[in-house]
């Protein structure tokens, strides 16, 4: 069944969030990811980039121009509005966009909207329907409200780098997780707010930072040993210290995951080692859990002497769910994804012939198709202006006194 909203009235294709206008105030990763989805599933974004240089993020790593792939990924389906914020009459341009406006979004300390006069509450007091979003890296109030935060800087305070390490020795996720994570909690929370406001018409304001929803990421399992608190609980085994270091086999590794009893006797029977299962230790999978390091290394060397193919290959044959752990080039290579349609190769009009990921989720069994690629510092801040209503002369007289470029 094709989902309800999928045609307007004119047979034209229409997404969920068409009508829903945003405002993205950012530099880097956390509010663009959050607009960017929002912008995949509808709604019509609007970067507000500064005079200078744009979003620093256009010139950070591989780029064409001021297209950098990081930012080609976090702000396709955008149009870029390049406005002097320092000025009384770029402030005054963005306050009368508002009653148009559903969304603002943004990633700056906190304060800095407030001291220019594009905070919450003088925003909202133009439009009460506006949703305002404010993301920090550690919240509104504490010691650390002001610190600079990045995401190598969150990893470390949420705990996911020492949920990766070993022992003592911490380690960091090599993505930028906590600016991601945050992300999706963005675009959730301003979801979420967009139905209420349907209930009852009031718009809301979203406080948002990073090591809050680092830590609330990281903590289901992460923390296990930190959850119960009572002095009669049994502790055990981390289950990421279970699944997640692939078996290393002569030609690359393997991952499995054998979540119980029977799983772990078909996998020991099926690399020739049935005999484990004699042993005490690993006769029972309490028995195995308790003594998983142990088990793991008696089967290292075993593992060894097996090609990634052929360990796969008999894992699968006695239903045990496993992986070669894939370069990046065999990732986009998988037959699975060209089954599901997710990749996707286009003509970017600054940066050439381009890969993306369309968005995952499917409406009624059909996937919501992407926009523009990203924008060029400025490129639609004519029409964007035209579009809230400012006259050709008006716009004229904001360019020459370099308001808007």
């Amino acid at each position: 069944m094709p989902w309800p909203w999928n045609k307007k009235n004119d047979g034209v294709d229409m997404k969920p969030l068409e009508t829903i206008t945003v405002l993205e105030f950012s530099t880097m990763i956390t509010a663009s990811l959050a607009s960017m989805m929002l912008a995949e599933q509808g709604a019509r974004v609007i970067k507000v980039e500064p005079m200078a240089m744009g979003d620093p993020m256009r010139y950070i790593g591989s780029r064409k121009e001021d297209i950098s792939a990081l930012f080609a990924n976090c702000n396709r389906g955008k149009e870029s509005l390049r406005i002097d914020l320092k000025s009384e009459l770029g402030i005054q341009v963005i306050k009368d966009m508002m009653p148009s406006v559903d969304i603002v979004i943004h990633n700056f300390r906190p304060g800095v909207m407030d001291r220019i006069g594009l905070g919450s509450e003088a925003l909202r007091a133009l439009n009460p329907k506006l949703i305002y979003a404010a993301i920090s890296g550690f919240g509104t109030t504490g010691p650390m409200r002001d610190a600079p935060a990045y995401d190598p800087i969150i990893q470390a305070h949420a705990g996911i780098a020492a949920t990766q390490g070993q022992g003592d020795q911490p380690a960091f996720m090599r993505t930028l997780l906590c600016d991601k994570i945050t992300g999706y909690t963005a675009c959730q929370a301003v979801t979420s707010a967009l139905f209420m406001r349907e209930r009852t018409g009031m718009g809301q304001h979203i406080d948002l930072s990073m090591i809050d929803s680092g830590l609330f990421f990281i903590f289901l399992d992460g923390f296990q040993n930190h959850t119960l608190l009572s002095d009669d609980h049994e502790r055990a085994g981390m289950l990421i210290d279970i699944l997640y270091d692939p078996w290393v086999c002569s030609d690359g590794g393997v991952v499995i995951s054998a979540g119980s009893y029977e799983m772990q006797k078909r996998f020991l029977t099926s690399i020739d080692m049935p005999h484990l299962l004699d042993d005490p230790r690993f006769a029972t999978f309490e028995n195995q859990m308790r003594h998983i390091q142990t088990l793991k290394a008696l089967v290292a060397e075993r593992c060894k002497e097996l090609s990634c193919d052929d360990m796969v290959a008999r894992l699968r044959a006695v239903d045990v769910p496993c992986a070669k752990v894939m370069t990046r080039e065999e990732v986009l290579a998988q037959a699975q994804l060209e089954a599901n349609g997710c990749v996707d190769v286009y003509d970017h009009p600054i940066a050439g012939k381009s890969r993306r990921i369309l968005a995952p989720p499917m409406f009624g069994g059909e996937r919501l198709q992407p926009g523009t690629g990203a924008p060029g510092h400025g490129e639609h801040s004519q029409q964007v202006l035209e579009s809230f209503g400012l006259s050709d002369t008006t716009i004229d007289e904001l360019k020459a006194k370099a308001v808007v470029t």
